[in-house]
């Protein structure tokens, strides 16, 4: 957990669970599955290249109230699409380390994202 401004806030993580076709957020206290994600804040890549089993990179965040679970379109609506945040399971590498906002979507794919109007997005 992290002390920021007099509130505590806690890691969470966020993977694809391939097996149920889902992303997992995890934290602490609790574990849910969501069909998509709106990551509305910063973020970082996280590696764990010593775990046995899979999952062994994940997204975290320590600002859980960024977390949309399955957003409603209009709000994605409000981003754009800037690149693809890509996971390489063989050498355990993502190819973006961290950013401000990132899409979680249905079909397994990860996003980047820039608010519309925005100069903002994610940094190598």
């Amino acid at each position: 957990m992290i002390m920021e401004s007099g509130y505590v806030m806690m890691k969470s993580r966020i993977h694809r669970c391939n097996c149920r076709k889902t992303w997992s957020v995890q934290n602490r206290k609790r574990k849910m599955n969501a069909s998509s994600i709106l990551l509305s804040g910063d973020w970082t890549s996280e590696l764990k290249p010593e775990r046995k089993c899979d999952p062994k990179g994940f997204v975290t965040t320590t600002s859980s109230q960024d977390i949309i679970i399955n957003p409603a379109k209009q709000l994605v609506e409000q981003f754009e699409k800037t690149t693809q945040l890509i996971y390489d399971k063989q050498n355990i590498h993502f190819n973006v380390e961290n950013g401000k906002y990132l899409y979680f979507a249905e079909d397994g794919s990860c996003y980047l994202l820039r608010k519309r109007g925005d100069g903002s997005s994610a940094s190598a």
